[in-house]
């Protein structure tokens, strides 16, 4: 993996055609003994797209990665799933860094903390509306509550097949391959049981065979290794595991 920062250890790594992931690990602590990974996807393009712009203080990593493949200043969009400082927590210094950046989140992101809290307009995007970036699309999937916020949604880019999934199949761990094609459903199951993090919407099976019936080729998680192989069936497997979980628990 390229490190674009050795004291940091930030690498950056095309996982699929234009689409490259971004990744700076965190050392074990005594909340994270494994240790823990944010991770940011730049999609290259004629109006390049950031997806998660990592936390305020990993502004300048992630800048410094980006500039190893393109100038920064010509990012158009800066996109996540829902508002968390992981995922917008450095929104406003992109939107410094980048004077024609446009934030990109859902219509109630938009509504109830974006249009605040952004220094520049966001553009909400409806379930289902696409936006071209030059080669690539994008549509943005409306999943209120999965895994939470009821502003959450998630990116799919229909030339490669790829769902940018967010805290989906969250991997500890501070080392990871860029992409794997090995198991990670039990391993951000061990995620999921340490945190509890899900909302467990009562739509969850309906909202995870929303994602699945795109049939993505590469999961773009936000913490851990991205993911190649059938998408569909693996988030088949995790809606059962949710869907047994909502069941146990009324």
């Amino acid at each position: 993996m390229p490190i674009v920062n050795d004291k940091a250890g930030t690498t950056i790594d095309e996982i699929v055609d234009g689409i490259f992931r971004i990744s700076t690990p965190l050392p074990p602590s005594d909340a994270m003994p494994a240790g823990f990974t944010f991770n940011q996807y730049l999609i290259v393009d004629e109006n390049p797209l950031l997806y998660h712009t990592g936390l305020r203080r990993m502004f300048p990593l992630t800048c410094q990665a980006i500039a190893s493949v393109m100038p920064v200043d010509t990012l158009r969009y800066v996109a996540f799933s829902h508002v968390e400082a992981d995922e917008c927590g450095a929104l406003n210094g992109f939107l410094e860094a980048a004077p024609n950046a446009e934030p990109l989140c859902s219509e109630i992101a938009a509504m109830v903390s974006i249009g605040d809290l952004a220094d520049r307009p966001p553009r909400a995007l409806a379930d289902g509306e696409t936006v071209k970036l030059g080669r690539h699309t994008v549509t943005w999937i409306a999943t209120p509550h999965l895994p939470h916020a009821w502003e959450c949604g998630h990116l799919y880019e229909k030339k490669t097949a790829t769902l940018f999934c967010g805290d989906l199949f969250t991997q500890f761990g501070a080392e990871h391959p860029a992409v794997t094609e090995d198991d990670i459903l039990e391993t951000s199951e061990q995620a999921r049981a340490a945190f509890d993090y899900y909302s467990h919407t009562s739509g969850c099976l309906a909202l995870i065979e929303k994602l699945a019936k795109l049939e993505p080729k590469t999961l773009a998680c936000m913490h851990g290794a991205a993911w190649r192989g059938d998408g569909a069936t693996l988030l088949r497997a995790l809606g059962q595991r949710l869907a047994r979980q909502g069941a146990a628990s009324l």
